[in-house]
């Protein structure tokens, strides 16, 4: 019983320590996220993605790195998108380059795997997006396409419908400057701060979590036999095969996979395999499902197969270019060094400043925010829906949310709701 929960210990105070180590550039990255979607709005998006050419493929891959990190909230905002009117390829590579090319995984990955990684990432994710849209063109027929929008239109809630559908952006005249530094400005990026907290943070905990028990527990030896470390080349073409199936079993995505992928690179997995098992985010288990109840399964398991070929394909591709440049890192250091130890050094000043931010971006919004009674996001008060149950009118940040409301008032009632005066509804 000792040993168990030593064991446990053990495992916990890694993941604490890789805590520790990312923390700052979490806030950070999200911080500059948030800023970001405070200035593109996206009811600008889908007008400009009705079709399949390179340049909107380019168009969608821009607005997609600009938009969330969060796996789940961008597969519904890609069939939110494609609900709309743009075209499937267009919506998939928004969806892509939202959770592959955004600002807090680059950081991440150059923290915890090195600079190589994050360049590797941002070469890579658009190798991805050209062979999707090339796969794509060739296997999924118009017939194939019809009956996914069909399934798409019946609007079957899978997850994030909430924070796909909201639009926190900072609207009117001036320059971007002025838009941020104005009161609305601010009250934009706290609460896409806040709401992008609250899409990842499952994530980001359990791939801590993992990571930690996998680098407590599992010895190296089992790793190596695993990804064939004796054999290089055999290597180099079985890590991107095999690194997507560990990311698909182990339920993690978004951002959360980083530090179990830096777990792999100290195990053994070739440079290919880090690439393909960070691509692989966006078919891990509960996404596929998610994506079995958007297009129907046909469709879902044909447009799963083809991602992975996609991912093996742009994983390899990324090799042999780096391999041929030299800048494939040559050493491997051991989990230890990865993520090191807590200590009093400049990573103590960086999160104590962190935390302050990100203190006050959470105060900011709770003052001039609402909890959506449905999703739990948080909801500007000047652009919230509203519903009237009992005499009582609630806010929420989209259609879908306030539709789900007024389908079961409730189920949600015992809930963290925020009513509001009937006579403040009529103002919006």
């Amino acid at each position: 019983m000792s040993g168990a929960l030593g064991a446990v210990r053990h495992a916990l105070a890694v993941a604490g320590v890789m805590t520790w180590e990312i923390l700052w550039a979490l806030i950070l990255g999200f911080l500059l996220s948030a800023i970001v979607q405070a200035v593109v709005r996206r009811s600008s998006i889908v007008r400009r993605l009705g079709d399949q050419r390179p340049r909107t493929i380019a168009l969608a891959t821009g607005l997609g790195a600009a938009s969330s990190s969060c796996s789940y909230a961008a597969v519904a905002l890609a069939r939110s998108l494609f609900r709309k009117g743009a075209s499937f390829t267009a919506a998939m590579a928004f969806e892509i380059a939202s959770t592959n090319l955004v600002i807090e995984l680059g950081i991440i990955l150059a923290l915890l795997l090195g600079w190589q990684f994050t360049l590797g990432e941002f070469v890579g994710g658009p190798i991805m997006i050209v062979l999707v849209a090339l796969l794509f063109r060739l296997f999924l027929r118009r017939r194939l396409l019809d009956e996914a929008r069909r399934q798409a239109d019946r609007g079957v809630a899978g997850s994030m419908e909430g924070h796909a559908a909201m639009d926190m952006s900072v609207a009117g005249p001036g320059s971007v400057l002025q838009r941020l530094r104005s009161p609305a400005g601010y009250t934009s990026v706290s609460h896409v701060f806040v709401m992008e907290w609250a899409a990842v943070v499952r994530d980001i905990v359990a791939g801590l979590l993992i990571a930690g028990a996998v680098a407590a527990w599992v010895p190296d030896t089992f790793w190596q036999n695993l990804f064939v470390t004796d054999h290089p080349l055999f290597a180099k073409v079985w890590g991107p095969i095999i690194g997507p199936v560990v990311s698909v079993l182990s339920f993690v995505c978004s951002i959360g996979n980083v530090p179990l992928a830096a777990v792999l690179w100290s195990g053994g997995i070739s440079f290919s395999g880090v690439m393909a098992f960070i691509f692989a985010d966006l078919i891990v288990l509960p996404i596929i499902l998610i994506y079995r109840k958007y297009y129907g399964g046909a469709f879902a398991w044909r447009m799963v197969a083809l991602m992975f070929v996609t991912m093996v394909l742009a994983a390899l591709a990324i090799d042999g270019l780096f391999s041929a440049l030299g800048l494939i890192p040559s050493t491997r250091p051991s989990t230890a060094d990865v993520f090191g130890s807590v200590a009093l050094d400049y990573k103590l000043v960086l999160n104590a400043l962190g935390l302050v931010v990100f203190t006050a971006l959470f105060w900011l919004t709770a003052r001039r925010g609402a909890t959506d009674p449905v999703c739990g996001m948080t909801v500007d008060r000047e652009k919230a829906l509203t519903a009237v149950h009992d005499g009582t009118t609630y806010l929420f940040c989209s259609e879908h949310c306030r539709g789900s409301f007024e389908a079961g008032p409730e189920r949600y009632l015992g809930s963290d709701t925020t009513p509001v005066p009937s006579a403040h509804a009529h103002s919006h």
